[in-house]
């Protein structure tokens, strides 16, 4: 039997937005599927086992819990999420984990390290915070795009490099940082994005095209999904009436 290993960093202290239904809905997706879920935490001073999972979870936090974790994240944790992202493991960073994926983030005159692996970074800039239902478009494969729907709640603004990919447009919504109309980021298998609330059963195929990605299989058995596709209609359609 298959099994998802999904590791959670700093579950404790990044855990905003009712961002954990995000880790239920993903274990209920595999359970009725009959694939096995395992959850391994890692909080601060532990280390990881780059080999041992097969998707990595990092949600979002306060400015000063950002702070805590953004030392270890690269003095502790660094190399083996390095080595595991090498090895094409799945990443998924929401909110202030999407911050932490990318390389900085500038508070102030204090500047956050962050692990690189997207060519982002982000600064906190004066003015108010970008808040607001959000509808993305997402290029899931050459010839297919599919809506990605949440809620972004953030001051910081994140602005991509050349060497990184919007995960989206955002459409009416604020986005990565209310001006260039990107939302997110992804390279592979690495993904970032503002969306939660929580982010995952808004989105069931992206639920499921995590959990394809990280088993690295093509297809998964279909589940009666009449109320999760009500749902991300319904989301979708809050994102772009805003």
């Amino acid at each position: 039997m298959s099994c998802l290993r999904v590791c959670v960093l700093y579950p404790d202290t990044m855990n905003l937005y009712a961002d954990r239904g995000n880790l239920l809905f993903l274990g209920q997706r595999c359970t009725r599927r009959g694939i096995g879920f395992e959850l391994e935490l890692a909080g601060i001073g532990e280390g990881i086992d780059p080999d041992r999972h097969d998707l990595f979870y990092l949600g979002g936090g306060q400015d000063a819990d950002q702070r805590r974790c953004a030392d270890d994240l690269v003095g502790v944790k660094r190399d083996a999420l390095m080595a595991a992202a090498e090895r094409g493991a799945v990443f998924l960073g929401i909110c202030g984990g999407y911050q932490l994926f990318g390389r900085s983030y500038a508070i102030g005159s204090d500047s956050l390290p962050g692990l690189g692996l997207l060519d982002v970074s982000t600064v906190r800039e004066a003015g108010q915070r970008l808040v607001g239902n959000v509808t993305i478009d997402v290029e899931v494969l050459p010839d297919e795009t599919r809506s990605l729907a949440g809620f972004e709640n953030h001051a910081g603004r994140t602005f991509l490099g050349p060497r990184a990919d919007p995960l989206g447009r955002a459409g009416p919504g604020h986005g990565n940082n209310g001006t260039d109309g990107t939302e997110g980021a992804r390279r592979g298998n690495i993904v970032g994005t503002y969306l939660h609330g929580p982010l995952l059963p808004k989105n069931v195929w992206f639920a499921d095209w995590l959990i394809r990605r990280a088993l690295a299989i093509d297809d998964l058995e279909a589940l009666p999904d009449d109320l999760e596709r009500m749902v991300h209609e319904r989301a979708c359609s809050l994102g772009r009436a805003s």
